[in-house]
């Protein structure tokens, strides 16, 4: 007979952590929380110390029983849910609802799901933590009193379906914000001059810096030409060359929004897949011989901490994979920078440095072998030495003006060797050469370009950078970022184009009439403030009722102001000039997660819906009567199709060409990448670079 009873949430976690404990120990999963509030009610009682009225989740009644039977044939229960709020919280909800005594020993916490970090942690049971327990409570308490009060207005005043959160409304804000911004951007003209140079057979360009010694901005066509007059005729020759050494530092190892920033920018990762995916990873996958091994430690922190050990493991494969110039004279450590970090996990890290990616590969899925790889260079190259990277700056003058050419060597790669942070535009950090210069050098003239430009309005959020904004303004946590964004696309307040968020008509609406009637519920140093007392309350140096008391007192008054002052909106339909063929009534525009779709405006007694699909004026390759259209995937993905389908399946992710192979004459696609585009035939291996004046997809 088994002497202990170990409850975790999911049954991969459950696998695993029973595997490290043995026989003495039967292992099962609650499968995330068991108890929660009402969906059918507030279920918080506010006249009351707000004390909430919680039920057995729907559909968890027979692994509750299960878990209780469990319990009464052991001499211990161990509750070892997720090491963060909602996991302490998921283990005192089933200390109540198994009568456990939650005084007792009775919550074991790991960072990692390894044999030792298990073994460790059940050395050294502790009580169940209330500071974290009522934190997690205020924060779904606050939720629900936001969006159960707020959002049966919206549907009185609005909308049936509408609904308002406190987290999800200000991220919804700052969308809307930006593309506000957007349509209030004055281009502003700017121009260039580019000059392309030439000594010894080897061209370089440099762009215009000075004119009669002062920097000239080149606001306007007179200005260019103000220049190239007074460069016509005139010699090009190097008047100054400088050299600098500088060093570049590596980025920290991740944390959860860092992770999601930089599986969106390298994987293609959305928030929700990255967690998801990472949840797999740290639970534990099957390693052959080795057994079931969690490969990362626990993946919602704001951490950038890692213990000494984990250095210490990366100082040696460091050492032995790539020679002691790589190794930093001390361990690099990394501070807290994002508002409201807490630092009770290490960084996200592999939990054995010795697991290289290329060795364990064969046991993993393309995304979990992908997104380990992220995580394991990062932590590696985050306790590499610097890269040195030496600087070329070279003046050339002519007549009186001077041009500037620069580029870079690296002279010693340093963490590079392993791993380079992305950006959000793109752009990489590519070694640019200069051939040997030395002052009074004359130069060949192959061109002189002047170019006209115009100043671009701020960009779309992306997921990568709309989470990072959240943390820069300490709007949510690591464990909600995901969520937000998932819920903002399925309410429809925002639509996703070109993997950019853009808000809905009906964002638009809602966010106005919040604006207007709870300006503190979007306000982002409120909410921030929320952030904080919620930190505050997990700490022990906040009531957690008192919070959401001061919170409630200015909310009420707000609430019954907009009952009695919120007038009702009537939103109509945009009409189109399709005709339902199902039952003759005109079709509308709708929009949905992804964008405008067609629906008939008889619902809901016909509910037919249909794409709306583009024609790109390109005749079908395979049928050759039909017209190629651009469609979506019920997943929000662009594809292309013959508009005859399903009279004709041709179906293509990648955008047709009308202009056929000059080698094979079959169809070509476009291809496009972060250095251009380009068409490659599907038959045959021609390819062709696609000239700016070219039309291309946007």
């Amino acid at each position: 007979m088994a002497d202990a009873l170990v409850i975790v949430e999911s049954p991969a976690k459950a696998k695993t952590i029973g595997k490290y404990l043995g026989s003495k120990y039967i292992v099962k999963a609650s499968m995330g929380h068991i108890r929660d509030l009402p969906k059918s009610q507030m279920g918080v009682e506010e006249e009351n110390g707000f004390s909430p009225k919680y039920i057995t989740i729907r559909g968890k009644g027979s692994i509750l029983k299960e878990l209780k039977d469990a319990s009464k044939k052991v001499k211990k229960v161990y509750l070892a849910a997720d090491p963060d709020r909602e996991g302490e919280a998921i283990a005192w909800h089933l200390a109540h609802a198994l009568d456990l005594d939650d005084t007792q020993e009775c919550r074991v916490v790991f960072n990692e799901i390894t044999k030792q970090a298990v073994k460790d942690a059940f050395k050294t049971p502790r009580k169940i933590n209330m500071d974290l327990v009522n934190a997690q409570q205020a924060r779904r308490i606050l939720d629900r009193l936001v969006g159960y009060k707020i959002s049966p207005l919206l549907w009185k005043k609005v909308k049936k379906g509408l609904s308002a959160g406190r987290v999800q409304s200000v991220a919804v804000k700052i969308i809307m914000d930006r593309e506000n911004e957007i349509s209030a951007f004055v281009p502003t003209e700017y121009w260039s001059i580019t000059a392309k140079l030439a000594i010894r057979d080897t061209a370089f360009e440099a762009k215009f810096h000075k004119l009669n010694g002062e920097k000239k901005e080149l606001a306007r066509e007179e200005d260019v030409q103000e220049v190239l007059a007074a460069i016509k005729g005139q010699t090009f020759k190097v008047s100054e060359v400088k050299e600098k050494e500088r060093q570049r530092h590596p980025s920290a190892p991740f944390t959860t929004s860092s992770l999601q920033q930089e599986a969106a920018r390298k994987l293609g990762f959305r928030a929700a897949k990255t967690m998801s995916v990472a949840q797999q990873l740290y639970e534990g996958v099957e390693l052959g011989k080795e057994g079931t091994v969690g490969l990362i430690t626990y993946m919602r922190t704001d951490s950038t901490r890692l213990s000494t050990t984990a250095q210490d493991e990366a100082k040696e494969l460091i050492l032995t994979k790539y020679g002691e110039k790589y190794v930093p004279e001390t361990p690099r450590q990394y501070s807290k920078k994002a508002a409201g970090a807490q630092d009770a996990h290490e960084a996200i890290r592999p939990t054995s440095a010795h697991r290289e990616p290329e060795l364990i590969k064969e046991f993993m899925s393309r995304d979990q072998f992908r997104l380990y790889k992220l995580i394991w260079d990062r932590f590696i190259s985050s306790q590499m030495s610097s890269a040195q990277l030496d600087t070329l700056s070279v003046d050339i003058a002519a007549g009186t003006a001077i041009f500037r050419a620069v580029g870079s060597k690296i002279a010693f790669p340093g963490f590079m060797k392993v791993y380079v942070e992305g950006n959000d535009d793109g752009t990489t950090d590519e070694e640019k050469f200069l051939p040997p210069l030395t002052s009074g050098d004359k130069l060949s003239k192959q061109e002189i370009e002047p170019k006209q430009h115009f100043t671009q309005p701020p960009p779309r959020y992306t997921e990568a950078r709309l989470v990072k904004t959240m943390e820069e303004l300490g709007i949510g946590r690591p464990s909600t970022y995901a969520p937000t964004l998932e819920t903002i696309q399925k309410r429809g307040y925002v639509a996703i184009e070109e993997k950019k968020f853009m808000p809905t008509e009906l964002g638009e609406l809602i966010i106005e009439q919040m604006e207007q009637f709870f300006p503190e519920i979007l306000d982002v140093e409120f909410t921030a403030h929320m952030e904080g007392d919620l930190d505050h309350v997990e700490e022990g140096a906040e009531d957690w009722v008192k919070v959401l008391s001061d919170f409630y007192k200015s909310f009420k008054v707000r609430l019954d102001f907009a009952e009695e002052e919120m007038k009702e909106i009537e939103i109509e339909d945009e009409v189109s000039d399709e005709v339902c063929e199902k039952c003759g009534k005109p079709m509308v525009y709708k929009l949905g997660r992804f964008g405008k779709f067609l629906a008939c405006s008889g619902f809901p007694d016909c509910r037919n819906t249909k794409p709306i699909v583009k024609d790109i004026g390109v005749t079908c390759p395979k049928c050759h009567e039909g017209k190629v259209v651009e469609r979506r995937s019920k997943k929000g993905r662009v594809f292309y199709g013959c508009d005859q389908y399903p009279g004709c399946d041709f179906v293509s992710w990648d955008r047709p060409s009308s202009k056929p192979c000059p080698a094979c004459g079959s169809w070509m696609i476009e291809k496009r990448n972060k250095q251009g585009a380009k068409l490659q035939c599907t038959s045959c291996d021609h390819t062709e670079e696609i000239l700016d004046n070219e039309e291309i997809a946007e």
